[in-house]
């Protein structure tokens, strides 16, 4: 098959129901959690992308058996500590594409005392390591260096606790540290800037000794170090990074309505349906309930004809991160300007997104006046396209290529979008889905 997809015309009306694939984030957590449980943890509906097969490949090196089939997922871990790594001469652990994936491993790691290599392909090796190795270096593990992979990284048998401070927003950062502090002794305190909350979720479910006391800005946070942990047994809900294409197509499209089934909607997710309902779209959360401390809904959503620009609030921004590149799809066709700032992480990923929506954005005609950390667009409520736009070496990061997908599908013109094959990395099904979509 060849690598790259051609799209010639704008989608027709459509009314639809779907799913969406087990949320990524919660995919990689159980994966590590659930190798450091000595008993057997069942997962279903896990994300069978690149992303999580990476990390079931790297729990698999470090000594947990992995047994995959059609429906579920089953880990049996080989508890906190690594005797089993004693005899190997050199482990070299592969984290792919995946940050989240590379970050956590290296809290899972703190009391190894092998010398252990981490090593990811062309982007993550472009990504900030040092939001993790410095403090981890708190700990007491040693680095050979601290900001890009390759990384070689030795930890010690007695972590120490730490207290630290975590001001950049980032929830894999706060995780890694969290999961370092299940291997010290005492008590480990993380003053945190709000970010997503699965993990100390799954901390809750697990019985782990953790407490939050919470302030506007910051999660304060204290974990106790412990010896084991329970198996996890869990359902995975679908991804709301995912479905927020299908939720901007719709939006975007003529006289249509989607609803999206069984999304998991962690209240710091949901940025993206907030902002969104600043610019006058049209979405309710349907069946509401919870699941192991998260929140599970439905959602429903119908073409708006009424977009207008926003000055989006920054508090938003670290609970829409990942959907901010289709937000900026349905600013371009909003009456008015919109106005994003304080939005340097966006550059932090796997690509430097925020560069690539300009340049998107311009292909589109769309006038927008972009900073290192924030962008002003310029809406048309009448754009629609008649040129070629070609898009392609964007460093294979799934969310330009489904951006561009979305964009091609809503404003029209004769696309060819590279590198189609990234999406395997985080959302495998996204074209069959779109395909059902379009059907």
């Amino acid at each position: 098959m060849e690598n790259f997809i051609q799209i010639t015309k704008k989608i027709n009306s459509f009314s639809k129901k779907i799913n969406v694939e087990g949320d990524k984030s919660l995919s990689i957590r159980w994966v590590i959690l659930s190798s450091l449980s000595k008993k057997k943890s069942t997962a279903y509906n896990l994300l069978k992308s690149e992303d999580v097969f990476s990390a079931l490949n790297c729990i698999r090196a470090l000594g947990s058996k992995v047994k995959i089939s059609k429906n579920k997922c089953e880990v049996t871990g080989n508890g906190f500590n690594f005797e089993n790594l004693r005899n190997k001469k050199k482990l070299i652990l592969n984290a792919g594409n995946s940050g989240t994936l590379g970050r956590l491993i290296l809290g899972l790691l703190i009391n190894s005392k092998k010398k252990i290599k981490l090593i990811g392909d062309k982007s993550l090796s472009k990504r900030d390591f040092s939001r993790v190795t410095l403090p981890l270096k708190k700990f007491g593990a040693r680095f050979n260096k601290f900001k890009r992979l390759p990384i070689e990284m030795v930890g010690l048998e007695n972590p120490r606790k730490i207290n630290y401070l975590e001001k950049k927003g980032s929830a894999q950062s706060k995780t890694t540290i969290m999961l370092a502090a299940l291997k010290s002794k005492g008590v480990t305190k993380i003053k945190a800037k709000k970010s997503r909350n699965h993990t100390e979720l799954l901390f809750k479910h697990l019985k782990i000794p953790i407490k939050i006391k919470k302030d506007r800005t910051f999660d304060h946070i204290r974990i106790n170090g412990i010896k084991e942990i329970k198996p996890l047994n869990y359902k995975i809900p679908g991804d709301i990074s995912s479905c927020a294409f299908f939720i901007v197509l719709t939006l975007l499209a003529n006289n249509s309505q989607l609803l999206i089934k069984d999304i998991n909607i962690n209240p710091s997710r949901t940025g993206v349906i907030k902002i969104l309902k600043m610019m006058g779209a049209e979405i309710k959360f349907v069946n509401q309930r919870k699941y192991k401390g998260e929140k599970i809904s439905d959602i429903f959503v119908k073409s708006s004809t009424n977009l207008k620009g926003i000055n989006c609030p920054t508090y938003y921004n670290s609970s829409a991160i990942d959907e901010f590149l289709v937000i900026f799809l349905v600013a371009a066709k909003s009456k008015g300007i919109s106005y994003f700032r304080n939005l340097s992480e966006l550059n932090q990923k796997e690509s430097p997104r925020l560069i690539w929506a300009s340049k998107i954005l311009g292909l589109l005609g769309i006038k927008n006046i972009t900073t290192k950390s924030s962008i002003k667009i310029y809406g048309n409520p009448h754009l629609n396209l008649n040129k070629k736009i070609i898009i392609k070496n964007f460093l294979k990061d799934h969310r330009i290529f489904m951006m561009s997908v979305i964009a091609a599908l809503s404003f029209g013109g004769k696309w060819k979008i590279h590198d189609r094959n990234s999406i395997k990395t985080s959302f495998p099904k996204f074209l069959e889905i779109l395909k059902k979509i379009k059907a």
